[in-house]
């Protein structure tokens, strides 16, 4: 969890499916006891994006058709959109605005983001 928290853009996603930890470019951890893993990270002021209380459609729709978080690595030039890495923040955002729960990750300001 501490390189997660050293990392540009490292975070915990949780899902239906259960969890991934994204610690480093490529380096990452899955599995399934959400709630644990979840306050663990809450704890460590880890970011973290629940996005289990959405409905099914929409959270595909952020996944295929929206960015991937750039972890450990460069973020695409703007706009993004599927097969391209964005900021954290600017994910986050998009979860956010469709009522995921997100913790440790303010919202963008408006002047840093990028469509």
């Amino acid at each position: 969890m501490h390189e997660a928290l050293i990392t540009e853009g490292g975070h915990l996603a949780i899902g239906r499916g259960g969890f991934t930890l994204y610690i480093a470019r490529g380096a990452y951890l899955s599995g399934h006891d959400c709630e644990t893993i979840k306050t663990a990270c809450l704890a460590a002021g880890l970011p973290v994006i629940d996005s289990r209380g959405l409905a099914f459609d929409v959270v595909c729709d952020l996944a295929v058709r929206g960015p991937m978080v750039a972890v450990g690595e460069p973020a695409s030039a703007p706009p993004w959109g599927a097969f391209s890495y964005a900021p954290l923040a600017a994910v986050a955002d998009a979860y956010r605005a469709a009522g995921a729960e997100v913790w440790h990750l303010p919202p963008d300001a408006p002047a840093a983001r990028r469509e």
